[in-house]
Parts: structure tokens; sequence; C-alpha cells
């Protein structure tokens, strides 16, 4: 399956955004997946995932309670709403889903994830 990401841009902060991933060539619906983020000299960082069926979700400590996860997987489609954007949340954002389908442990570390689309870049200015 591959994935696109889209919906980045520049906010102010305090702003929202929303991302989408949409998914083509495979079975969307069969995989759980993620979002994760890379800011300029740093890491990839894990942001959120959610299960194959959109019943489980995991998010990292630093947006819960600001970002929401979500799938569609009718329209093969995953989406992040950000909420309460700062700057600590610029960077590439990029989606992926698991390299196993139908997993019951939704993943947190990269490793786990393949298919990864090019990102999105969002910037949120202070």
């Amino acid at each position: 399956v591959q994935l696109q990401a889209s919906g980045g841009g520049l906010v102010q902060a305090g702003g929202s955004l929303r991302l989408s991933c949409a998914a083509s060539g495979g079975t969307f619906s069969f995989y759980n997946v993620g979002w994760f983020r890379q800011a300029p000299g740093k890491e990839r960082e894990f942001v959120a995932a959610i299960s194959w069926r959109g019943s489980a979700t995991v998010y990292v400590d630093s947006v819960k309670g600001r970002f929401t996860i979500s799938r569609d997987n009718a329209k093969n489609t995953m989406y992040l709403q950000m909420n309460s954007l700062n700057a600590e949340d610029t960077a590439v954002y990029y989606c992926a889903a698991d390299k196993v389908p139908w997993t019951g442990e939704v993943h947190r570390d990269p490793f786990s994830y393949t298919n990864w689309g090019p990102g999105t870049l969002v910037t949120v200015s202070s």
C-alpha cells in the first residue's frame, strides 16, 4: 500500500491543522497506521497510531489532549487533527503502515512500520 500525507502548512501558535494520509494500491483497512514527525536536526519521532479497525489509538505524551488520530477505511484515509499547535510541533509529518496486517498491538517504534510516504511540512509560528 502506498501512502501520501497532505495538509501541512504554516499556522500561528494556538491554531489548528488537519493532516490526511491517503492510501492506494493495497488493502489499507488491514493495517495499523501511524503518524511520525521529524524536526530539523532531530530524529524521527512517533506521534500517534491507530489500529486497523480504528478501535485503539496511542499518542506520544506531548500531543495527548491536542491531537486526534482517526481513519476512514471506506475512504482509505487516515487523519490527524492537530489543535493548540505550538512551535515544538514544527516538523515534517509522515504516515506509515505497520509491517504486519491485522496485528493486535499498536506500535510506537518506527521500525515496525513501512511504506513511508512523502512527508508534509507543518510550520508553527510563535
